[in-house]
């Protein structure tokens, strides 16, 4: 096959579709961005989707709540029931988890939340670098992940944690392996609460998906460390010393951890293709 092809879709409010198509170009695909109200016949043509950053619809009555219900997102419905893969970022996340689409237990059924983050001395928006353990490379944002290994990228919410009422359903969610992202320390070891955690995500979850793994909800935002020049140069662990000894502009180019899961999208449409 040729280029996967992506669609980065952009509701109003939306702010992070142009940087989202950038990284998924580098990561080795096509990508446009299309429209929330483009024709369903076009948005079907497309391999594979990215929900981004922002603000869809301002936020208004909860982040993602409005978006969910658009009609855009019935036809994201059908094209990840027919295999297609779908990652949600951030406000995109929000926009999967109203919908019902992740976790996708009982597929469009509201079963999680993403509530306001709980820190210590602050509230509201919250932004800072954070270190992702993959629990497995199964999944359309993990397929071209070491499992286990810290991948930093930097997080920007008010509203990310991961929370639930339904008894027992997160526990069933690690069985299942649809957790696929934890957050944790730089040396890869389980957060040891704030900041590690940076919102009181439940069981320190980041990153979720559906039992099947080609619909993924993740907070933090890969295309914000898809190149070294965007890391700080005082990170810890293992990619910020390869910050650091980054020489020259062509240094400063090379690909960073975040691409990773969006080249882990585009693996998981290849393989997808070998095996039909």
């Amino acid at each position: 096959m040729g280029r996967p092809k992506i669609a980065v879709l952009r509701f109003p409010g939306m702010n992070c579709e142009e940087e989202t198509r950038r990284a998924v170009m580098a990561a080795g695909a096509s990508c446009d961005i299309f429209m929330w109200n483009g024709p369903k016949e076009s948005l079907e043509t497309y391999d594979g989707y990215v929900l981004p950053g922002g603000f869809s619809y301002q936020d208004r009555v909860r982040a993602g709540g409005i978006a969910a219900k658009d009609h855009v997102v019935d036809c994201l419905f059908e094209q990840a029931e027919a295999g297609k893969p779908v990652i949600g970022i951030c406000n995109g996340a929000q926009i999967l988890i109203e919908a019902g689409m992740v976790p996708g237990v009982e597929f469009g059924r509201v079963q999680m939340g993403l509530a306001r983050n709980v820190m210590p001395d602050r509230d509201g928006y919250y932004t800072r670098w954070t270190h992702l353990i993959p629990a497995h490379d199964n999944s359309c944002a993990t397929a071209s992940l070491a499992p286990g290994v810290p991948v930093p990228i930097p997080t920007a919410h008010a509203e990310g944690r991961f929370v639930t009422t339904q008894d027992g359903l997160i526990e069933e969610l690690f069985a299942n392996g649809q957790v696929v992202f934890t957050y944790g320390a730089p040396d890869g070891s389980p957060a040891r609460g704030f900041p590690d955690n940076p919102n009181g995500s439940a069981r320190d979850i980041a990153g979720m998906s559906n039992p099947a793994g080609n619909v993924v909800a993740m907070m933090p935002h890969p295309e914000r460390s898809s190149w070294m020049f965007q890391l700080p140069a005082n990170l810890p662990g293992e990619w910020g010393m390869r910050r650091r000894e980054a020489a020259g502009v062509d240094g400063l180019k090379g690909a960073g951890p975040g691409l990773s899961v969006l080249a882990s999208l585009v693996s998981f449409i290849e393989n997808s293709g070998k095996e039909a």
